[in-house]
């Protein structure tokens, strides 16, 4: 009934199947040529988008960036880096970044990780003494490891208000805090609570573990394989002539210059200062780490432990919002130095907020769009993630903003021949070699026989198979072209070696459905409607 069709010999498929090396895991890939000249047509709305929410805000100066493959494609900025100067800002402008500090500091535990100097799983008490003499809120409760500290799971409460405070502090301030001991607000591992003092004991710990002082040691591992030159911990240390000044707006309108808190022992939850060429370059870094590949390592730290980050360590919230009556949702969690997002646009957002007096930044990136984001502003907690969000929203509209096709695995390809020589002349040896222990036993020979016989009579005679879609390397399906209608195959090879034939079904599509490919929806589990 197929005819037209060239397929492969069974001869050698158990051969040719065990070799899943090279490229038998082909990495996914942008397939459209004229991506980015899609996403680069957004860049003049972008650019309205910022610059509205900088007026309604009323933010003196920020400088915002588009990241897309690997470079800093766009950069742009409003308003002055200095009220009293009437200087503007630009992409050289030196701006206090807070909390998006946090990733640098989990980058510098997971490279020490890496090199075989400390565990995620190591007691806190390992590097911190303090911390064995520490009473735990509960009798069962195990004691603290380092990976809860970077997850913000240890149950510290949360505190931001106080620990915008605590850049200032001294080692020996941090020492004597830690001799009085640290309350608890929830059960350690239980539950999400922001903690700037966990990243402070965080540095503490890079400092232990490398011998050397946690500044010089993300500025010589982390920054200067990075060429973020212009990066520092130390606001002293910067230009006066760079320099943002960060205000506080006042209810009477006018504007509070708010002064430089200095560095000190928190400097690791919220320390670093940085440009938008420099951030630019730690976005691409970030989105560098997708997707999972054979390329040879650039450093500084491996791209499997940079994935790691921005895992979904510990869930926090799950929100429902009606905007203009739609309703959307959005489940965020918590990474290592990361916050980390699944709502009804996309599957994985990662990235950071920061605030300080006098500033407020985020940047947030699509690990598998290969696209970033990141803004700067000299306001007071004045974070700038709604206009990411929104910008979003103007790339989506491009038709440049799509995910990364998977390729078929050449196992996934060789199986399709194999199960159209199935459907165009069952063969119970073929059938048998191929199979997996219960593919017959979930169906007996008998009635998959049977099966395919009666699809075949109401369908008619097939005369092309389509490519595999896949949906991973061992999963996919294929579509068979007939007189009377499509047929879609659907297959699943099992954890053997060679991957055998586990599942496998046949089904008539109606129009809709003859090529499912990626899913357009929301992610599973996330609501939306339009």
């Amino acid at each position: 009934m197929l005819t037209g069709m060239r397929f492969v010999p069974i001869c050698g498929f158990f051969a040719a199947a065990v070799l899943l090396a090279g490229d038998a895991y082909p990495p996914p890939r942008f397939t459209d040529s004229d991506r980015v000249r899609k996403l680069e047509s957004a860049l003049p709305e972008i650019d309205r988008i910022f610059r509205r929410y900088a007026a309604e805000k009323k933010i003196p100066g920020m400088v915002w960036g588009v990241v897309i493959d690997g470079r800093l494609a766009h950069v742009e900025s409003a308003g002055v880096r200095d009220r009293s100067s009437h200087a503007p800002v630009t992409a050289g402008t030196v701006f206090r970044i807070a909390s998006m500090t946090k990733s640098f500091t989990a980058l510098a535990i997971l490279k020490l990780r890496d090199e075989g100097k400390l565990s995620l799983e190591d007691p806190v008490s390992k590097w911190l003494p303090e911390f064995a003499a520490m009473e735990l809120p509960t009798r069962d409760t195990a004691p603290l490891r380092i990976r809860q500290l970077l997850s913000h799971s240890a149950g510290f409460p949360e505190d931001n208000p106080w620990g915008d405070q605590q850049l200032s502090a001294t080692d020996a301030d941090l020492t004597e805090w830690l001799r009085h001991g640290i309350p608890f607000s929830t059960p350690p591992g239980t539950r999400y609570e922001y903690s700037n003092y966990a990243f402070g004991l965080l540095g503490r710990i890079v400092t232990q573990a490398s011998g050397t002082p946690y500044e010089r040691y993300v500025r010589a591992e982390i920054l200067a394989k990075l060429h973020m030159d212009a990066s520092t911990f130390e606001f002293s240390q910067v230009p006066a002539g760079d320099r943002a000044v960060g205000y506080r707006l006042q209810p009477d309108g006018t504007y509070l210059e708010e002064a430089p808190l200095p560095q000190g022992a928190f400097g690791s939850a919220g320390g670093l200062l940085t440009t938008a060429t420099d951030l630019g370059k730690y976005v691409a870094f970030h989105l560098a780490a997708w997707p999972a590949r054979d390329d040879a390592e650039a450093g500084p730290v491996g791209r499997g432990s940079v994935r790691e980050m921005s895992h979904m360590w510990t869930p926090s919230n799950l929100t429902v919002t009606r905007p203009g009556g739609a309703l959307r949702a959005a489940e965020t969690g918590y990474g290592y130095g990361l916050r980390i997002t699944t709502d009804c646009r996309f599957e994985h957002i990662a990235g950071h907020g920061g605030g300080l007096p006098g500033f407020g930044s985020y940047m947030a990136w699509l690990p598998d769009y290969g696209v970033g984001m990141f803004a700067m502003a000299t306001l007071t907690y004045s974070g700038p993630a709604e206009p990411i969000s929104q910008a979003w929203d103007v790339l989506r509209k491009t038709g440049g903003l799509q995910k990364r096709e998977l390729p078929a695995s050449p196992i996934l390809t060789r199986m399709r021949d194999h199960i159209v020589n199935l459907w165009k002349s069952w063969d119970d040896a073929e059938a048998k070699q191929i199979a997996a222990m219960n593919l017959f036993l979930d169906a007996p020979v008998a009635q998959r026989r049977a099966e395919i016989r009666k699809l075949k009579d109401e369908v008619g005679e097939c005369t092309a198979a389509g490519p595999v879609i896949p949906e991973n390397w061992l999963r996919g399906q294929f579509n068979l072209t007939c007189g009377k209608g499509t047929v879609g195959v659907f297959f699943t090879l099992a954890p053997t070696q060679p991957p055998a034939l586990q599942h496998l079904a046949f089904r008539k599509l109606d129009a809709e459905s003859i090529r499912l490919g990626a899913p357009t929806g929301p992610p599973a589990g996330v609501a939306c409607s339009e």
